[in-house]
């Protein structure tokens, strides 16, 4: 048999020299070569197994890009996949194709022979690999169907708040959410949309930004389900008639998953939206957001400065806030003081003092900031400007003295200026304060393993807007095409878009003018502002998207 490292060596995947160090490193720490290759980053997980396959004979699979065959998937349940860490991927010559993390397990073996009928072939594959395949293609919803059927809510106990909170405490409905919260962070859903309709109760996730219909569930769950959501919130169970906010927590996979819930009466009963808030995005560094070196340059150059407002403007769910975090993350330094007030607090970050907004018990924004101005800040970030007062204390703190982070809604950056003046701020003021704003928007990122690339025609070009030159070559594009690591959609992840304008002399002297948006984007585009989708179609020269998703998300 080949020694591992004589494989890794022929594979070309470590020198001797590498493969001589970890050796030394081996014997000091007394653990198996492999795992300290690992450690030393000298190969991946993936590319370690692989290596131990060919070293026993068998043949290495990346179920990340295999073609696995539903019907072969289906032969064992869930519960003997999780148990022997192991799934059916296919058929060959007769017998069963089964991924596994251990091929030498005789018991797993000898027990899918013993279910199946069939003879077995064991593969290799990672363990992380194999339980993310497991948790893919043996989906909860044939539980989730077997757990509604056993869940019942009479119509007449529906106000009965004792029968109701009966209910909520039941087995089936505890596991049916849980289950339900689970399902949505596995498959990377920001958002989870729990609709009332007259006949049924529809769950849709919302992933990459796009919403997908997850299943209809009978209407006699309606009460249960979200009531129990409501007491896992600390919302009042009793009042439907107007809008509740909540937060929950949630432990899955060993880690913690904090969940912000909103709850809105429709004529069919009440909706739920539950925005999954992943603390890793908080902490992602500025750099890994997607920003050309030019937008990061005008960027950086106002974060670093001691005061002045910076302004990120989009629609809701256009990673606004992950932004301010990352910005923040920056500039959050021992010696300077950073206060926040949001409405909600929706990522807890170390070494920052934030502050919950509850404008039922009198602590608005306005309100907020005037206390926080008192408390010898440095920077400032505010959730958001929502009206005169807000904007008004937050120009005057950015004119003396401090650093103001915020966000408005408006389609592109030059839009801000006109936008806080409809507000009713001075045009003299705006100017001078704002120092300035990034419009931002999110768009798919096409799937790495199954893009393809394309030649466009210069009629899809023109047809797109796209300003290509005539006497150019056409570029080499990328487009979608499916595959089972991207759920057949062609995408997988997103990223950012950005539009940066820098308020120069000529803009302030605009804005005085009270001038349109228009002729301050055309000064501004002259000073060297790249637009939205100008930014866009960089990034689908660069192969990360398409056109069409560009032309989705940006006009």
């Amino acid at each position: 048999m080949k020694q591992l490292g004589d494989i890794l060596i022929e594979s070309g995947l470590v020198s001797v020299e590498q493969l001589t160090n970890a050796i030394d490193e081996q014997q000091k720490l007394g653990r198996s070569l492999g795992r300290v290759l690992v450690d030393l980053n000298m190969v991946t997980e993936s590319q370690l197994v692989a290596a131990l396959a060919q070293q026993i004979g068998l043949a290495f699979v990346d179920l990340s890009e295999y073609p696995v065959d539903g019907s072969a998937v289906a032969s064992i349940s869930s519960a003997v996949a999780k148990r022997h860490a192991a799934l059916p991927i296919g058929y060959e010559d007769g017998r069963l194709l089964v991924a596994m993390a251990d091929p030498a397990n005789v018991f797993a073996v000898d027990d899918i022979r013993s279910i199946t009928g069939k003879e077995v072939r064991p593969v290799v594959a990672t363990k992380a690999d194999l339980l993310a395949a497991i948790d893919r293609y043996h989906r909860s919803d044939g539980y989730m169907d077997e757990l509604t059927t056993s869940i019942d809510v009479a119509e007449e106990d529906e106000n009965d708040l004792g029968k109701v909170r009966e209910i909520v405490d039941d087995a089936p409905i505890v596991k049916f959410v849980n289950l339900l919260i689970s399902q949505a962070i596995t498959d990377r859903a920001s958002d989870i949309h729990i609709e009332p309709a007259e006949r049924d109760l529809r769950v849709r996730f919302r992933i990459d930004g796009v919403l997908h219909e997850m299943m209809h569930s009978p209407k006699s769950i309606q009460a249960g389900v979200i009531s129990r959501l409501k007491i896992m919130s600390e919302m009042d169970i009793a009042e439907r008639r107007i809008p509740q906010d909540g937060r929950l927590s949630v432990q899955t996979n060993g880690r913690k998953v904090d969940l912000r819930v909103a709850t809105l009466p429709t004529v069919w009963g009440e909706k739920i939206v539950m925005r999954i808030l992943d603390n890793s995005t908080a902490m992602l560094k500025l750099s890994d957001l997607g920003f050309a070196d030019a937008n990061y340059t005008r960027w950086e150059e106002s974060f670093t400065k001691p005061y002045g407002m910076l302004l990120v403007t989009g629609p809701t769910g256009s990673g606004k806030s992950t932004t301010l975090y990352s910005t923040l993350n920056i500039v959050n330094k021992p010696e300077v003081n950073v206060i926040t007030v949001e409405d909600p607090v929706e990522y807890r970050l170390p070494g920052i003092n934030q502050v919950q907004a509850n404008p039922k018990a009198g602590l608005t924004f306005a309100r907020a900031l005037r206390s926080i101005l008192r408390s010898d800040p440095d920077i400032v970030l505010l959730g958001e400007i929502r009206d005169h007062e807000t904007a008004q204390i937050a120009i005057e703190a950015a004119l003396t003295g401090h650093l103001v982070l915020s966000t408005l809604h408006t389609n592109d950056a030059p839009s801000a200026v006109n936008r806080l003046i409809e507000m009713g701020i001075e045009p003299f003021l705006v100017g001078s304060a704002l120092d300035c704003v990034l419009a931002q928007r999110l768009a798919r990122r096409l799937c790495s393993k199954c893009k393809e690339p394309y030649e466009p025609t210069r009629d899809s070009l023109r047809a797109s807007r796209w300003p290509w030159p005539e006497d150019e070559d056409l570029p080499k594009l990328y487009r979608p095409v499916g595959c089972s690591a991207c759920s057949k959609t062609g995408y997988k992840g997103r990223l950012a878009l950005h539009e940066v304008m820098a308020v120069s002399e000529e803009i302030e002297r605009l804005a005085v003018e009270r001038a349109s948006a228009d002729a301050v984007r055309v000064v501004a585009k002259e000073q060297g502002m790249v637009t939205l989708r100008d930014d866009g179609l960089a990034k689908v020269l660069q192969g990360v998207t398409s056109i069409e998703e560009i032309l989705r998300v940006v006009v």
